[in-house]
């Protein structure tokens, strides 16, 4: 393989490797700190339902604070595999970091044949697809988008993959999340339950 070739291909899968391991520590937030947060709203909300009873929205606001408690709820089911999920991000962050150095070696190298390179990167790829968890919570594809774009340093992959904003940095689940799904349920909320109350 040519040193153009394989800087290409370094830096392809220095991106699915970082992505992935942002994916895996993405999944570990949420999973520590999405449920405490809905305890915590919840216990402000309640204690604001107590100092004003005779509220308007108190119905609708118990109705949303039972459905955020059901949420956090399933996100406790995954409390017992969350320091996995830490443990593979780190380990996938140390083979980026191998990534990293393999793609400087061949950048800076004179060689022409980079036969040993090239059995270094599909060996790091091939301990990624065995470490790497496909299943991952709500969101984390969203949260690792930011812990990806806008917090790794990734220049390096820059250098042969640009990134666009609109098709790269911005989930395209988060768009149709956005101007899909979120009318949709407000619509369903509304025309059940207030217009059909």
């Amino acid at each position: 393989m040519d040193k153009d070739s394989l800087q290409k291909q370094l830096a392809d899968y220095g991106y699915r490797v970082g992505f992935g391991a942002k994916k895996h520590f993405a999944t570990y937030d949420i999973i520590s700190k999405v449920p405490s947060g809905i305890s915590l709203i919840g216990l402000f909300v309640g204690v604001g339902q107590l100092a004003y009873p005779n509220y308007n929205y108190s119905t609708a606001v118990s109705t949303l604070l039972i459905i955020a408690s059901i949420i956090g709820l399933i996100m406790s089911s995954y409390n017992a595999e969350k320091e996995i999920y830490n443990q593979i991000g780190q380990e996938l962050t140390q083979l980026f970091n191998e990534l990293q150095a393999l793609y400087f070696k061949v950048k800076n190298s004179s060689d022409m044949t980079f036969t040993t390179e090239v059995q270094q990167m599909n060996d790091i790829l091939t301990v990624y697809y065995q470490k790497s968890r496909s299943q991952q919570i709500f969101g984390a594809d969203w949260l690792a988008h930011y812990k990806f774009f806008w917090q790794m340093e990734k220049g390096w992959i820059e250098e042969q993959r640009p990134f666009k904003f609109w098709r790269d940095m911005i989930p395209l689940s988060f768009v149709f999340f956005l101007v899909i799904v979120i009318p949709i349920v407000f619509l369903s909320w509304y025309f059940t339950f207030v217009r059909g109350a």
